[in-house]
């Protein structure tokens, strides 16, 4: 009896191990939607106007899209795919100068085993907004 004790505590102890478990590695979020910017309406102000309302037109503009000026994010509201708008600050516009307009396409968080996957933020090449 003894010889059986040992033999299934043996055993019992050792099929932990040959159950195949280790520690998992989360996939890496994977590249996003590129947004590309087409046009700016307008395209260009007077310093010292009031706040306005930019039109961006492009394409691969994701819901949740946000247009940044001059490197800050604003209040973006999705027309389409294609076309989003964000009210500028008249604080914004005080000063004469070019401005890079870009959008950016926020990531999405892993969804998979072990929170694998998701995508990267994506932020477009910037196109040039004048205050004249």
């Amino acid at each position: 009896m003894k010889i059986f004790s040992v033999t299934l505590l043996a055993v019992l102890s050792s099929f932990p191990l040959a159950c195949g478990y280790s520690s998992k590695t989360p996939t890496p979020a994977q590249p996003g939607a590129m947004p590309a910017i087409s046009q700016l309406a307008p395209n260009s102000t007077s310093h010292g106007t009031p706040a306005l309302v930019l039109t961006v037109n492009g394409s691969n503009f994701s819901a949740t899209a946000v247009v940044n000026f001059n490197g800050a994010a604003q209040t973006t509201t999705q027309v389409s795919g294609n076309q989003l708008t964000a009210t500028i600050a008249a604080s914004d516009l005080a000063t004469a100068g070019t401005v890079p307009v870009t959008v950016t396409n926020p990531g999405t968080p892993g969804m998979g085993i072990y929170g694998s996957g998701g995508t990267l933020a994506e932020t477009s090449s910037p196109m040039n907004f004048t205050i004249n």
